[in-house]
């Protein structure tokens, strides 16, 4: 994994041109290329060329050797390998890539990588990924619609195959988006996804997951549930309080704007959206968060203010993390297939790769709830 010093990481099973580190033992023919350094050994790019010189071979019997080609003798393949394995030879994948017009990398951007919600999604998309030989380039928008444009930027200029993207803001890069799809790059979107625009996306029913756990909340007797709100430029943010509100209605239960806290999306701004709810004196049994690490911040707070979870207050969240279960007490929280999700969105990316013209498709994951001890439900 490389840091490229502009929030972007590079992963694959090769490094492009980049120096290859060895140890001592590794090749004998490579000490030569610089002298040892510690138990490093520092080689230089080897060509095609110098194995042809050292074969007496000419450069095209040898490019033919490294692929495989059937109308080489084996001998020859077998020297040329051996020969190739000797100096320490790589292949030149950028050379490759211009010739295939393709450069066999994907680009993933998320907005944020503080959490293991992204990484959990990144994992799945490079599993699949790395079973067809594609390198991953991840970019980090930090929660900013201009940082986010950047990155996108930056991949065309990395001239990625495709992009996996999950947005900052549902409408804020829009344009660049629909620009960069009209020439011809795929995109698919996973979890946070552009407000009405017509894309292939992987996404979990935020609302009706959000009204299915407000619902068992309530049938286990609690009527006071506050919601601590994402910002308004997340759709997610939208459809898990519309869940909130409509669950609230069927059970004849009336939702003030003053139990709808705006919020954020940080641990921090779950502490200070938890203490200024209870400061304004609306009494609650029940916060849903919108999303585990704001939840995690809400309790954090309840705790310094001395109150007992879920005995007073009940927490409840969306995101189901491994930062849920490693909380105390350990969260109820609606949890998304996100590994799956990832896998999922290279699927369709590869799709489009491979035929531009497919439809776009819209896959819809099923997420599950855990009802744990934060809401007073014990395994």
């Amino acid at each position: 994994m490389l840091n490229n010093g502009f929030n972007c990481y590079f992963y694959g099973h090769d490094c492009g041109n980049a120096p290859k580190i060895c140890t001592r033992s590794q090749s004998t023919e490579a000490a030569k290329c610089f002298p040892s350094q510690g138990h490093k050994i520092y080689m230089k790019h080897v060509t095609i060329k110098e194995i042809a010189d050292r074969l007496l071979l000419s450069t095209s019997t040898v490019s033919r050797a490294l692929v495989g080609d059937k109308n080489i003798r084996r001998e020859t393949k077998e020297k040329v390998l051996e020969m190739a394995n000797r100096l320490g030879y790589r292949t030149n994948t950028m050379a490759r890539d211009l010739k295939s017009g393709r450069t066999n990398t994907i680009g993933v951007l998320v907005p944020e990588m503080v959490t293991p919600y992204a990484s959990t999604l990144i994992d799945g998309i490079k599993k699949t990924l790395f079973k067809m030989n594609m390198r991953v380039v991840v970019a980090d928008s930090h929660e900013q619609a201009s940082q986010e444009a950047d990155n996108l930027d930056l991949m065309e200029r990395f001239r990625v195959d495709g992009i996996i993207i999950s947005v900052t803001d549902s409408k804020a890069n829009r344009s660049r988006l629909e620009d960069l799809m009209a020439r011809g790059t795929p995109i698919v979107f996973i979890d946070r996804v552009p407000h009405g625009m017509e894309v292939s996306q992987v996404i979990v029913d935020d609302y009706m997951k959000s009204y299915f756990l407000i619902e068992r909340i309530l049938r286990s007797g609690r009527r006071d549930v506050a919601y601590l709100k994402g910002p308004d430029t997340v759709f997610n943010s939208r459809e898990r309080e519309r869940g909130y509100r409509d669950a609230m209605r069927r059970f004849g239960i009336e939702v003030t704007e003053r139990h709808v806290v705006d919020c954020g999306i940080t641990y921090d701004d779950g502490r200070r959206a938890a203490r200024s709810l209870l400061e304004s004196g609306i009494h609650c049994d029940t916060i849903f968060a919108f999303t585990d690490i704001v939840a995690i911040g809400a309790m954090n707070q309840l705790r310094d203010m001395g109150i007992k979870i879920p005995e007073e207050i009940a927490v409840a969240s969306f995101s189901g993390t491994i930062l849920s279960e490693m909380s105390y007490p350990r969260l109820t929280t609606v949890e998304p297939p996100l590994e799956k999700m990832g896998a999922e969105a290279a699927r369709l990316l590869l799709e489009k790769i491979d035929n531009p013209d497919s439809p776009c498709k819209k896959e819809v994951l099923e997420a599950m709830i855990r009802m744990r001890p934060s809401t007073g439900h014990y395994d």
